[in-house]
Parts: structure tokens; C-alpha cells; sequence
């Protein structure tokens, strides 16, 4: 079997390659695209479509071109994917709904793409980390918190994707009934309080001003109040969702990743008060609720190792 396969995670202001041998990264490249507001400003689908295979397609090249040898890509994606990697809607990337991402980049690159979601992938990421050290590690639960929340749960040493693939949609449950309006047409999910934006909008709220994540979080280490109080609403939001989720999964190990948890310090405190205040009592105290790997890697080593067909191997 082939052990060698390009990872590549898609977020909402970056792209990023990387070319693995198994969990071994051997190279990284990153392009820094506003992906968002570059789909945002083009409006029509099509053209959005265009884009989007564009951009993979040219990143994919370079790595090729120093690995001809290269035949398998897993793609990190946001959004609502199903199990033949039809991208049905990105709520946080305007203009792809029905999109054939899967097989449109396959038949413009001619390489083998697997398209999973992106917090699936960075799940089976930090899985495959983790695991290494714990040989008897069966499941783990990750939240990812980047421009929106996704999530992922491997169990059985597997990535659970649901009958239709949209399993773990964790960033769309609702925890403020009537909030803010949602990407995905609901209004007050999780990822709209606990995302990177979510924040920005939080502090925008208190203090009438608008911020980035990067900069609130030095405020609020600085010990800004409005910034403080911005972070205390993701931990909120964040531990009340995450108790319920552990309810219906029962899973001991939690990682939680993506960009907005560089600024863990800020708000962990505040997720591990609320996460035991709503937790049914038999699960408190039993849980593992840490940050996710340091060398932020796991979406695009999880997809490649998916793209590898290693999560049928034994590890």
C-alpha cells in the first residue's frame, strides 16, 4: 500500500499542503487566500466553483512537482460533505452548495481526492497523534474553532460521518435560541458565540468596536474587560454544548483545536466551570478536556492519512 499522500486543510483565510509519509509531514506549503471574501465578492456558483478547484489544483501541482510520484490527496473541508464527497453546503464559504468537489478536483488534477470534512479530519488527526502513545485509545472527541466550529468523533478508531455524513455538526447546535443568524439558516448556533469570528462579533457587542481574534486576546491577557467578557461567551457557549454532546457520546478524550484555541488560557477556565455545572454528575470528573496537538497539523495529516486508507489498519 501506498504510504505517501498530500494532506490539505481549507480554511476560510488560508490554504495549506502538505505532503505526508504516513503521520510524517515531510513538507508544508501555505497560501494565504481570504477565501471567504474572495467566494463573497464573486457571487456566482459557478465562478465560485472555479475558484476553489483552482486554487486546490495549483497547490496540489507544487507539491507534485517535486514528487511526481505523488497519486493520493485528502482534502480538509468545511461544510455539510456526504459519503462520495459532494460538498452540499459550506455555511461559512458563500456559494458552494451541490458542489461535486471530489470528483471535479480528481478529473482537473488526475489524482486520487478523497474530500472529507475538515473537523473529521483533523479528529482522525489528533487521534493518530494521540494514539501513538496510547495504543488502546478507541475514541476521541474534537471540536474544531476557526471561522466556524466543526466537529469530529472517531470511534471504534474510526471517523463516525453518520448515515449521510453530516455527523458531529456540533458548530450548528443551538445555544441561544433566537441569536445571531447562521451561515447554515438557523440563529444561534454554537459557531456563531465559539468561532474566531463568533468572538470578534462578541466583543463588537460589548465595546462598540471591531477587533480581531488576535488582538483580543492580547487585550484580554492585558486583562481588558470587554475582551475578558468576549472570551467568557465562547467558554459559555462552548462548555454548554460540549456537555451535551457527551451526554449522547460518552467519550472520555476531548481535543479541541483550530485557530481560536491558540488563546486556550483565555477561555478554558470559564469552558471547564460550565462544561461540569451541566454535565449529568456520573461523567464529571472523568473526562480529558485539553488542547489539541501543538504542531498544528492534525486536519491536513488527518486527511492524508484518510486519503492512505490507514484508518483500516490496525495501528
Amino acid at each position: 500500500m501506498d504510504r505517501i499522500a498530500a494532506g490539505v486543510d481549507v480554511g476560510g483565510t488560508n490554504l495549506r499542503f502538505g505532503l505526508f509519509r504516513e503521520a510524517e509531514c515531510l513538507q508544508e506549503n501555505r497560501q494565504e487566500v481570504d477565501l471567504v471574501q474572495r467566494c463573497r465578492a464573486i457571487g456566482d456558483p459557478g465562478a465560485v466553483q472555479d475558484l476553489v478547484l483552482g486554487l486546490l489544483s495549483e497547490g496540489i501541482q507544487a507539491l507534485r512537482s517535486e514528487y511526481p510520484s505523488l497519486r493520493r490527496i485528502g482534502v480538509a473541508f468545511p461544510g455539510f460533505i456526504d459519503g462520495n464527497g459532494m460538498l452540499l453546503h459550506s455555511p461559512n464559504i458563500p456559494g458552494l452548495t451541490d458542489f461535486s468537489l471530489q470528483e471535479s478536483l480528481s478529473r482537473k488534477t488526475g489524482l486520487e481526492v478523497m474530500v472529507e470534512n475538515d473537523a473529521n479530519a483533523a479528529a482522525y488527526g489528533e487521534f493518530w497523534a494521540l494514539r501513538q502513545e496510547r495504543p488502546a485509545l478507541q475514541d476521541l472527541l474534537y471540536l474544531g474553532l476557526g471561522t466556524g466550529v466543526g466537529g469530529g468523533w472517531v470511534h471504534g478508531g474510526r471517523p463516525w460521518r453518520g448515515e449521510h455524513g453530516m455527523a458531529m455538526e456540533v458548530g450548528h447546535i443551538i445555544v441561544v435560541p433566537g441569536g445571531r443568524h447562521c451561515g447554515c439558516g438557523n440563529r444561534g448556533c454554537l459557531e456563531q458565540y465559539a468561532s474566531a469570528l463568533g468572538l470578534s462579533a462578541s466583543y463588537a457587542d460589548i465595546s462598540g468596536v471591531a477587533a480581531q481574534p488576535g488582538s483580543i486576546a492580547a487585550m484580554a491577557r492585558d486583562g481588558n474587560p470587554e475582551a475578558r467578557m468576549a472570551f467568557r461567551t465562547v467558554g459559555e457557549t462552548l462548555g454548554q454544548a460540549l456537555a451535551h454532546i457527551l451526554k449522547v457520546t460518552d467519550v472520555t478524550v476531548v481535543r479541541i483545536g483550530g485557530g481560536l484555541s491558540a488563546a486556550w488560557d483565555c477561555f478554558s477556565g470559564t469552558l471547564g466551570h460550565r462544561l461540569e455545572r451541566d454535565l449529568i454528575p456520573s461523567l464529571r470528573g472523568r473526562l480529558e478536556v485539553q488542547r489539541g496537538n501543538s504542531d498544528d497539523l492534525a486536519g491536513m495529516r488527518g486527511a492524508a492519512l484518510l486519503a492512505m486508507g490507514l484508518q483500516t489498519i490496525s495501528l
